[in-house]
């Protein structure tokens, strides 16, 4: 009886010893660089947890090209055993992703396929495109074991498979049909029949679940919110190249500027090259700001090359015509949006109660002579000498008093005359005086 009791114990040793863990890694929604990020953050943690296989659960209408590409080399040279579960569907990119595990399964009613690169209006991309992504699913299948010309189908609808496809249309497996075919293991009805195949139960299993930074940088990352911070940015520099001093809309460019930059830099769509080009249009509108009057080809070069370093970051590694399009549209609308906020900041600012609060004034002014009296109606029609750029605000001597001013004109550069045009509250808003 207690020879019993022990080898029970023994084995019970054994199995909590030897037992078999598996890391799960959830692949779901768009496929973009923020998802390649958390996938091999999970395959870092899982080789780190010692798991022995890495369950990648795929349901997903496919993404980025680049960053399925970033994920497909990152499960290939994992040193743990890889299984793809397609739980619903892996399309387009999802396809790739499943066929980089040594094993597929997939559960009953899931379908994997149509991997044809498109653009966001489902428009196929040109032959340099579909080739790219064609080797790269093919030799991915071959590598595995799978049917590199059924992978192949899934990209080219010209590539016929006999018995599987008609000439002219993409190949999309079913379950039974992707067993059929050996293009994946087994077809389970529940995460139970997973497991059992494995050889583990659901105790053995940990999840790696996306952070909550990580969820930031794919939120940044969307090309919805990094077309707003390019224009909150490019809105930002040119006012504070238009006013005088420090303020609010500095501010606000170059924290858009560090959410745009450091969360794509997070997820390897910002390398050293891009930064280095930023920083040269950041030091060239600085010069453009500090030293040289009015704005001109300083600021421009400045401006051009903020935009290239833009357009580098948002197309990535390897991009594909749909890429390059994508990047260029939101460029595109992102500087449409900032000329039409400069066009209402410059017409309707300068009268604006708004400009209060988005100029930081400096504390010292009154120290340094700078009236700071509250009634200026007595100013109207008079007649001062600027003594700091107005660069829609700046500093007027009027009378051996300075005052803080705003241009209802272009920039107006220190030395020149102004007229009192009419003051609101306690701006004074003037114009060059050509008289």
């Amino acid at each position: 009886m207690k020879k019993g009791l022990l080898i029970l114990l023994f084995s019970a040793l054994l199995f909590f010893v030897f037992a078999e863990k598996a890391t799960l890694i959830k692949v779901e929604g768009m496929i973009d660089n923020g998802v390649s990020f958390y996938i091999e953050r999970g395959i870092e943690t899982a080789v780190d947890n010692n798991s022995d296989m890495i369950i990648f659960e795929i349901n997903t209408m496919g993404g980025r090209v680049d960053s399925a590409a970033k994920i497909k080399d990152a499960i290939l040279n994992s040193p743990i055993q890889t299984i793809a579960y397609v739980n619903k569907r892996a399309i387009s990119a999802g396809a790739l992703i499943a066929l980089s595990c040594k094993k597929i399964i997939m559960a009953d009613g899931s379908s994997m396929g149509a991997a044809t690169v498109v653009d966001q209006e489902g428009e196929k991309q040109s032959e340099k495109a579909q080739s790219y992504f064609r080797s790269e699913i093919a030799s991915t299948a071959e590598i595995n074991g799978r049917n590199k010309d059924i992978a192949r189908a899934m990209v080219d609808e010209d590539f016929f498979v006999p018995g599987l496809n008609e000439k002219g249309k993409l190949v999309t497996l079913t379950s039974n049909e992707a067993l059929q075919y050996n293009m994946c293991d087994t077809v389970v009805h529940t995460d139970e029949q997973l497991y059992s195949y494995l050889g583990i139960s659901s105790s053995d299993v940990s999840g790696i679940t996306i952070s909550a930074a990580e969820r930031v940088v794919r939120f940044l990352t969307n090309p919805i919110i990094a077309s707003l911070l390019m224009t909150l940015a490019f809105l930002g520099l040119i006012f504070e190249i238009k006013t005088a001093g420090w303020g609010v809309g500095g501010t606000v460019g170059i924290i858009a500027l560090v959410l745009f930059f450091g969360s794509h830099y997070i997820i390897d769509m910002a390398d050293y090259i891009e930064l280095i080009v930023f920083l040269t249009g950041l030091v060239l509108l600085g010069i453009e700001l500090v030293i040289i009057p009015g704005f001109g080809v300083t600021g421009i070069l400045g401006i051009l090359a903020i935009l290239a370093s833009f357009f580098m970051t948002l197309i990535g590694d390897n991009p594909t015509g749909n890429d390059l399009m994508n990047a260029g549209a939101a460029i595109s609308s992102s500087f449409i949006m900032s000329l039409i906020g400069i066009f209402f900041m410059v017409k309707y600012l300068p009268g604006s109660k708004f400009l209060d609060f988005i100029i930081i004034r400096n504390q010292s002014e009154k120290a340094a002579g700078v009236s700071d009296t509250k009634f200026y109606k007595d100013l109207v029609g008079k007649t001062g000498k600027v003594t700091a750029d107005l660069k829609l605000t700046g500093k007027i001597e009027i009378e051996g008093e300075v005052y803080q001013a705003i241009s209802k004109t272009d920039m107006i550069p220190a030395g020149d005359t102004v007229r009192v045009e009419k003051v609101e509250g306690n701006k004074i808003i003037v114009v060059k005086n050509d008289k």
